[in-house]
Parts: C-alpha cells; structure tokens; sequence
C-alpha cells in the first residue's frame, strides 16, 4: 500500500513537467501585470465555519460619569472622541446648595479610554440619576459572532477565530472563543460567540461588522494552496503554474479541490509539492491568450540553439536544413544586392550617355574671322 502513491507521483511527474507553457510573456507585460506567487506545500490545513457579528464594548470597559448632587453644569471640559486617562477632570458641577459662592465640585474620568457621548452642556440643571459623559476602554474589545444554531455544536471554548471588518479588509485579527452565549436568539435562529481582541491601535470600534472564520479542526499534511490562485468555474477548476525551465512562461494546470477556508483551498490533485502557482494576476492570465512571447522564441533563449515551432527539439536532419536554409537565405540576399546596385549603375549610365546626347549643338559663324573654315574659303 505504500507503494501506491510513489507510483501515482512517479506516473504523474512526467506528464507535470513535460507539459508545454500555454502562457508566455515578456518582461513588460510581466511587470505591468505584477503578479505574485505561492508555493503549493503539504501544511496543517484549518477546517473553519463562517459566520457574521460585529464589534462591541467588553463588559467592564464602559463607564459612565454623573454627579452625585444635584446641580448645575458650569463647565464641560470634554468633547466625544477624546481620549482622556483615569482620574482626569471632565466637568464641573455647582451644587443647589445655598452659598455665596455656592459649592462646587469635580467630575473625574473613572477609567481611561475615549469619550463616546456627552450629554451635558454649560448650565444645564443636572440630577444624580443623569448620565452625564460615556467613556469606553477600547485597549481590549469584544467581537461578537453570531453562529447558525446547527453549526453550535462544533463550538468549543479557547478556539482561534481569524477576524475580518468591512472596515479594514486588508487587516485579519486572531482572537481565541471567550464564552459562548447560554441562549439562542429565536428571532435570527443563531447563538452569540464571543472573542475578546487585543486592540492596541485602537482600530476596532463598536459597531463595527465583522466576518468570523472559527477554526473548529486541523488536519495534517494537507497539499494547500491560497483561495486567489484558483480560476474557472466550479466544473473545472484550473491553476496557473510557473514553467520550471521557461522564464515567464506558465501551464494551465487543472485541480481537483477539497475543503477550503477563508485563506487556503486543499488540492487533492493536479500539483505537486514546490509547484508555483499565480495568486495575484492569476485572473488577468486567464484574458492574456497565448501571451507576447512564442513557444519557439522561449526555448531558443532557454537552451542557445534552434527549435521547432511547437518548442521540441530539432533532428540532426533539421538542423542540417536549417543551417541550409539559412545560408540559402544569405546567399539570395547576396544575389539580390548585387542585381540591385547592378541596376542602379546601368541605369545611372544610361542617364549620362542620354544626357549628353541631348546637350544643344552651335554652329560656327560664318563672318568669324578666327574660324579656320571660313579662313580657308575667303578668296585673296
């Protein structure tokens, strides 16, 4: 039995790297396309659920700020979103207490961390069951996913979740499952699934919706590969590999998929262990044909000598006709030179020997004395 997949990869390497490039580009096209590249490795691959929640203040992280007496507000030292330490002063009340001045007293933050409302302005009357100022600690928050109850089952106390926002697509948050709510809600049909998440740059705010992936399992070993290297469509999943020999050159290679989570896609066949495949550009490949560069152009920069258009090797009889070929070629660019600057000189003395034949001819006078003709003809 164990000899059966060392069969299955010996079998399978030749038709894996014996394949012919269905793309190849230039350096340019490359390079407008910025494309990136993953390697397909055997890792421990998490089996996740999905689920949807959002941000929320952790119990304990929300304080409010009212006043003990009653009174009025004679100054409001903050505004919402500000983000004041424990202890520092926020408003100042004067009491309803008879006095020349009348009593005043402080109102102090309880903890630190933002101001979230103010509910108060100068002068207003104010009475110790108003809540006056809301601060948040927001140093450690609460995600809360809502899970599908049929899904509730999987669920266990300390397992990791990767969290996404609308917000900040670009960012993921790890957090570990806090506490599991002891009721579902009837109305949505789902149970509350907490994680409490570290937040140092105080990114995450309440409110805030949230895309949960909870790993419930990982299995061993797993060839994987990223979500974004995978094109077509569900009946015919393929993948673009980089060419082992060829410089920007890659084979259309299909895939049969397995599990999948929010990050990687299990393949059960179609790559082997190191094979690069495109993640980003992978979907602009699929609109670049047969790319800028032929088969036979590649394998003559790989290898320094001379193929045949499909990119296999020639035969000594065609090299021979190659070699003949193109000194035939030389040659019939030889003799065509030569007809050439031939017949330009042929014509250019035609030119000269019509042009002097057609120059005006003038006759002697016949009264010049100096002519020896006429000389010779006047009598004595």
């Amino acid at each position: 039995m164990k000899l059966v997949p060392f069969v299955l990869c010996v079998l399978f390497v030749p038709v894996l790297f014996g394949a012919k490039p269905d793309i190849i580009l230039d350096e340019t096209a490359v390079s407008h396309m910025n494309l990136e590249f993953a390697e397909a490795e055997e890792t421990s691959f998490e089996e996740t659920i999905f689920s949807l929640g959002h941000i929320e203040v952790l119990p304990g992280k929300k304080a409010i700020v009212s006043s003990r007496i009653p009174g009025r507000a004679v100054s409001v030292l903050v505004i919402p979103h500000q983000e004041v330490d424990a202890g520092a002063e926020v408003a100042w009340i004067e009491s309803r207490q008879p006095g020349d001045p009348p009593p005043v007293i402080k109102l102090e933050a309880p903890i630190a961390g933002f101001v979230s409302k103010v509910n108060l302005t100068q002068g207003q009357p104010v009475s110790p069951e108003d809540a006056l100022i809301e601060i948040f600690d927001l140093s450690l928050v609460e995600a809360a996913a809502s899970v599908p109850q049929h899904l509730a089952g999987k669920l266990k106390l300390g397992q990791k979740a990767h969290i996404r926002l609308h917000s900040l697509p670009e960012k993921v948050f790890e957090a570990k499952l806090a506490h599991i709510a002891v009721e579902a809600d009837e109305a949505t049909g789902t149970i509350e699934a907490a994680f409490h998440v570290a937040n140092p740059e105080k990114l995450l705010r309440p409110g805030m919706k949230a895309e949960f992936s909870i790993v419930v399992s990982q299995r061993e070993g797993v060839m994987s590969i990223p979500r974004s290297a995978v094109q077509g469509d569900p009946a015919q999943r393929f993948v673009y590999v980089k060419d082992f020999e060829l410089k920007n050159a890659f084979v259309k290679a299909p895939v049969t998929l397995g599990a999948q989570n929010d990050r990687f896609v299990e393949v059960v066949s179609g790559l082997l262990p190191g094979d690069e495949v495109v993640t980003r550009g992978a979907y602009a490949l699929v609109f670049a044909g047969k790319g800028s560069v032929s088969l036979k152009e590649a394998m003559d920069a790989a290898h320094g000598h001379a193929h045949n258009e499909d990119g296999t090797e020639m035969t000594e009889e065609q090299h021979a006709t190659h070699e003949d070929h193109d000194h035939e070629d030389d040659h019939n660019a030889w003799n065509t030179l030569t007809i050439f600057f031939a017949s330009t000189s042929g014509l250019l003395l035609v030119l000269l020997i019509l042009l002097s034949l057609k120059r005006p001819h003038h006759p002697s006078d016949p009264s010049d004395p100096t002519d020896p003709q006429t000389s010779a003809k006047k009598p004595c």
